[in-house]
């Protein structure tokens, strides 16, 4: 399986901005070429790479006021090493988080799953069942939004189809993680939001959206929630998106059983 990927973020810095990018791959892949460049107002501006948990590669940037343009691509063949789980790991997934609030969630969770004990059924259900009562509706949520607010609105993105996954199995005691991606197969083309789940000794992929074949998906950045994941953070200063473009195309878009655990690769 072959994978080409890309993205180019287009922002106006109007106050000095410290800025964090994650987009690209992550360690677990070894690209066969891959690029990165951030310019303002078209002159090359110097950035550092910092490793966060999970392989992911964040892209720091301090930038002046300008026209910031960050790009990135990258071409993939085969398969990525696989991800475990360590002993804190599976502490730290079966907490509540920001954006996952599953101690709420948990009466929900065992009133509509608490009697199926197969992991792959239960991971079909769970994605089915948040599938069946949110609509997608782009621009319906906010970024604070979590999967409480977002079962109550019965509406959202795929970030918010992915916490809400995530709390309901964190709520069941399952593992359970969010990762941001890159997408092939998704239209509109653009970043993309799955959960994780660890069941018979592998990471899972459960994307309720059922927008891309899973095993497609293409590892950005991996952690409790959206915090962890965003695409940009702003740690300080101010900007304004102007435009982002994001691209993911493999050599053969192949089919995918819902019934079927996928790990990502």
């Amino acid at each position: 399986m072959k994978r080409d990927v890309a993205a180019r973020i287009e922002l106006d810095v109007t106050e000095p901005a410290e800025l964090v990018f994650s987009m690209a791959v992550s360690g677990h892949h070894t690209p066969t070429t891959e690029h990165v460049s951030f310019t303002l107002d078209g002159e090359p501006l110097t950035f550092e790479q910092i490793p966060d948990a999970h392989g992911t590669r964040l892209h720091t940037v301090t930038s002046p006021v300008g026209r910031l343009v960050a790009s990135y691509d990258a071409s993939i063949e085969g398969e990525a090493a696989g991800t475990v789980a360590n002993a804190t790991d599976l502490i730290v997934y079966r907490r509540p988080s920001r954006y996952a609030e599953s101690d709420a969630l948990g009466p929900t969770a065992f009133a509509e799953f608490g009697t199926i004990t197969d992991p792959a059924e239960l991971l079909a259900a769970v994605s089915s069942w948040v599938g069946t009562h949110l609509s997608y509706v782009s621009g319906s949520s906010l970024p604070t939004d979590g999967a409480i607010r977002t079962l109550l609105a019965r509406q959202g993105v795929c970030r918010d189809y992915a916490h809400l996954t995530v709390a309901l199995l964190r709520a069941l005691n399952v593992p359970a993680r969010l990762v941001s991606v890159y997408a092939p197969g998704l239209s509109p083309m653009d970043f993309h939001a799955v959960a994780e789940a660890w069941v018979e000794g592998a990471w899972c992929v459960v994307d309720a959206t059922t927008l891309a074949p899973r095993s497609t998906l293409v590892r950005i950045a991996t952690g409790r929630d959206a915090a962890d994941s965003a695409f940009l953070t702003t740690v300080s200063g101010r900007i304004t998106l102007v435009d982002m473009q994001v691209t993911a195309v493999v050599d053969q878009l192949p089919g995918d059983d819902l019934d079927q655990l996928v790990r990502m690769h």
